[in-house]
């Protein structure tokens, strides 16, 4: 068993969007991260790496009794064996994980730069294992992923609820709705979207906002979830979240 020691980590907890787990370059100050004395690194394929990162599904009991106690912390000194902690990686990137004594991967956080380059190299001549892993290769989230490539947080966060809000839109808006809201956002086509059918409106609107996120998608998200206690909420924590950090 091969391990590496002291890691840093940056945990996101419950989280099955892989997406929404930090890389380095957005760890903040105000983020709680923390070394960690020794993590048991295993190479894993591809798609078992895929579903750690994209999933809590119950992590392979092979898996399990490789890295059984195998990782340790210290809190005051004391060191505090971990039941499954292990680093991840197929040899290309990697990410930590803690299922904190459960069996899925509950706490995910991917590493910095310079240690994720150390694991690599670590396992550069084995071979990857599946560990009894039967899942196909298949990232639930990659779609969406593709949408977020180089967005800060809070820029995943606003395009995350947008997302959420277009689903909506296709289930629930009516035709006018829908030719109205695609507008909203792209005025100079006004003339083409009033001959739009439902789907077709919907789908030329949906291909408008999925790249990137410019002031131009935050206002038109802004003013659609108006009214919308559930999104309303969403956005107003967003913007407490940033006034809290903003101000320490």
């Amino acid at each position: 068993m091969q391990h590496m020691r002291d890691v840093w980590v940056n945990w996101c907890e419950g989280e099955e969007k892989s997406y929404n787990i930090c890389e380095f370059f957005e760890w903040k100050k105000s983020d709680r991260m923390e070394m960690i004395d020794q993590l048991a690194v295993v190479k894993v394929s591809e798609p078992l790496l895929v579903a750690i990162e994209c999933s809590l599904i119950e992590l392979p009991q092979q898996l399990l009794q490789t890295v059984y106690r195998q990782s340790y912390n210290r809190v005051r000194q004391e060191r505090h064996v971990m039941d499954y902690g292990f680093i991840a990686t197929n040899g290309e990137r990697g990410i930590a994980v803690d299922t904190i004594g459960y069996e899925t991967p509950i706490r995910k956080s991917r590493l910095i730069p310079r240690q994720e380059e150390q694991v690599c190299a670590l396992v550069k001549h084995k071979a990857q294992e599946s560990f009894g892993f039967k899942g196909e290769l298949e990232d639930v989230n990659s779609t969406v992923m593709d949408k977020m490539i180089g967005l800060t947080r809070r820029e995943k966060q606003r395009k995350q609820l947008a997302m959420m809000v277009l689903d909506q839109l296709f289930e629930e808006a009516e035709l006018w709705e829908m030719r109205y809201w695609y507008t909203e956002f792209c005025p100079s086509k006004y003339d083409a979207i009033q001959l739009m059918s439902h789907d077709q409106a919907w789908t030329g609107l949906y291909n408008e906002m999925k790249a990137g996120w410019s002031k131009q998608h935050e206002e038109w998200t802004a003013s659609i979830i108006k009214g919308q206690p559930f999104f309303e909420k969403l956005w107003t924590s967003y913007e407490d979240e940033e006034r809290k950090k903003m101000s320490k």
